[in-house]
């Protein structure tokens, strides 16, 4: 009885995820699509048509005996908790399609990951790793004019202490959950940095998380760091080159370095700015082989030489900026080949509060080429030197790539 028992336990998750499908494929979602995740919310039903109902109505019959014999015969169903079940049914059920790109998100994961997409949320800025080989929580880097930075948070800082409370590595899950909070508080973080221990109390505000730094470099050359394609990034941007011009800047340095994607609304907007009217920033192709052209709306607003930077972290949204301003000879590309991710993803809300990101398309530059898993080539390939360790702490001396586009610029 009890090898029966066990045998049962072992057959479990493979069923279970079965159970929710029936509810899972009536809900009423609505679609926050990247391309018009924060504008227009059109709404979408998962599935339609005759067919799905009659598989609905053998699934709703067959799951029944499932839950039923689980009900009947499992030992610790007083323990089960159904909203686990629920979450890794489905998690599974969508890892099972091999796709890195399309993921369940559970709803109490649903508003980091907006947050994440929007650019901010509330907090001190700081991004944190769990150190595998130290056991220990470290800043991987404070956001640049951060409450965290501007306490004196440095890169390295490792974090023991928020509010009195210790906390290792195994609690990176919900450390973040506690140094965040309400905008005006404070929180208490005890750090250790070169083998001695600091104490900082930080007032928690609203943080950008990847702000668009900019400045003006050798001969009248703009330059701008551009690390997500955020809410009202092309807004922001557009601030940042009008600046560089007022300051005097003739050309301009646009760097995408990992630069991991974003919004795609906005990048087409800022291709729109380089860009005359008409001309192609991208083609997408859906499952029904349905292409889609996008192309510039408005007459070019900047007509400076431009530069644009790349590496191997270089994706998405990023990468269908690069390929516009390439492919129309409207910017020289400088640096490694991207990273190769070709496909749109839509991010749905189920009805329950979860969320659902699935690929519904795969777009092509505007001569027709495939960047999934391909990448673009730069029109100029220079590599880092081997002594950088990472571009977030490189010195301007030791960046050829940056040093290589000053140099085509000053032609």
């Amino acid at each position: 009885m009890n090898e029966k028992h066990e045998e049962t336990a072992q057959k479990i998750y493979k069923v279970i995820m079965l159970i929710i499908l029936t509810s899972f494929i009536t809900f009423m979602i609505t679609s926050l699509s990247l391309y018009t995740y924060f504008t227009k919310n059109p709404v979408y039903t998962l599935i339609t048509g005759d067919n799905s109902s009659t598989e609905s109505s053998d699934l709703d019959s067959y799951l029944a005996k499932i839950k039923s014999v689980i009900d009947k015969n499992y030992l610790w169903k007083d323990k089960i908790d159904e909203n686990k079940l629920k979450d890794g049914a489905i998690e599974g059920y969508v890892n099972a399609l091999g796709d890195k790109y399309t993921e369940y998100i559970p709803k109490r994961e649903l508003k980091e990951f907006t947050e994440n997409i929007t650019g901010s949320f509330v907090g001190i800025g700081i991004y944190m790793i769990a150190d595998e080989e130290s056991q220990k929580i470290i800043v991987y880097y404070p956001i640049p004019e951060s409450p965290a930075e501007k306490a004196g948070i440095k890169s390295g800082d490792i974090i023991l202490r928020v509010d009195g409370k210790e906390y290792g590595y195994d609690d990176f899950d919900i450390i973040a959950d506690n140094i965040k909070g309400t905008a005006g508080t404070k929180v208490k973080l005890v750090i250790e940095r070169d083998g001695k221990e600091q104490e900082f109390e930080i007032t928690r505000e609203k943080i950008e998380t990847n702000p668009i730094s900019s400045k003006i470099i050798k001969e009248n050359i703009g330059y701008i760091n551009f690390p997500s394609f955020d809410t009202y990034s092309s807004k922001k941007l557009k601030e940042k080159i009008d600046d560089l011009i007022s300051k005097g800047a003739k050309s301009l340095i646009l760097d995408l370095r990992n630069n991991g994607g974003g919004i795609v609304d906005e990048s087409t907007n800022i291709a729109d700015f380089f860009l005359d009217k008409d001309k192609t920033i991208m083609t997408t192709k859906d499952n029904k082989e349905k292409e889609e052209v996008t192309k510039s709306k408005t007459k070019k607003v900047y007509d400076m030489p431009l530069v644009v930077l790349t590496n191997e972290n270089t994706a998405s949204a990023s990468e269908i900026l690069t390929a516009a301003l390439k492919d129309n000879e409207r910017a020289t590309v400088i640096g490694a080949k991207t990273y190769g991710k070709g496909v749109i993803q839509t991010v749905l809300t189920l009805s329950d509060g979860s969320g659902l990101k699935i690929t519904t398309a795969e777009y092509f530059t505007p001569n027709g080429t495939e960047i999934n898993k391909k990448g673009i080539k730069p029109n100029i390939e220079v590599k880092l030197p081997d002594t950088v360790k990472s571009i977030y702490a490189i010195k301007e001396e030791e960046d050829t790539q940056l040093n290589k586009a000053i140099e085509e610029l000053k032609k």
